[in-house]
């Protein structure tokens, strides 16, 4: 059946679309203090694709898993919520140029990955193992949130670049 495939690659792919066009690499971003272990700008593209592709893995094989109705529908509603979540970080760092915000939300984020791979687990442990390294990466991306912050304070919020 093709369209788990199909919906998956089309909810990830808005997604992404939606996250890169809420993020801008602009004088705001450039001015902020970063830390020096953060990974280059050119590394997050390819490892959110990496990321997006076994989201999408994980989502197809938790629809096959399951029957239409009770657990598949909580897990298509977690997945949706999660996409929200994920597009919510970009616009509050980068849009609205709130890092403070973007901490506060990404902890709704990684809780949400949390559920997903409780909920998924009982019916594809592939598919739970595959958002593994999703929850690390935005783990990782808290605490590089949280760095940004300190390091920055009050200058990083909602200051326009000039």
């Amino acid at each position: 059946m093709l369209i788990p495939i199909v919906v998956a690659i089309v909810a990830v792919t808005v997604v992404a679309v939606a996250g890169a066009l809420l993020t801008r690499i602009d004088g705001w971003y450039r001015a902020l203090r970063k830390p020096t272990w953060q990974p280059p700008d050119w590394l997050f593209g390819p490892v959110w694709t990496a990321i997006f592709a076994m989201v999408a893995a994980s989502g197809v094989l938790a629809w096959r898993a399951t029957e239409d109705g009770g657990p598949r529908g909580w897990i298509l509603g977690l997945f949706a919520l999660n996409g929200v979540l994920n597009m919510a970080w970009s616009g509050l760092f980068f849009t609205l140029r709130r890092p403070d915000w973007a901490l506060a939300e990404v902890v709704p984020l990684w809780l949400s990955i949390v559920a997903l791979i409780v909920a998924i687990a009982p019916v594809s442990s592939v598919g739970a193992w595959l958002l593994v390294p999703y929850l690390l990466w935005v783990a990782f991306a808290a605490f590089l949130n949280l760095t940004v912050v300190r390091l920055n304070g009050t200058a990083a919020q909602g200051v326009s670049a000039r």
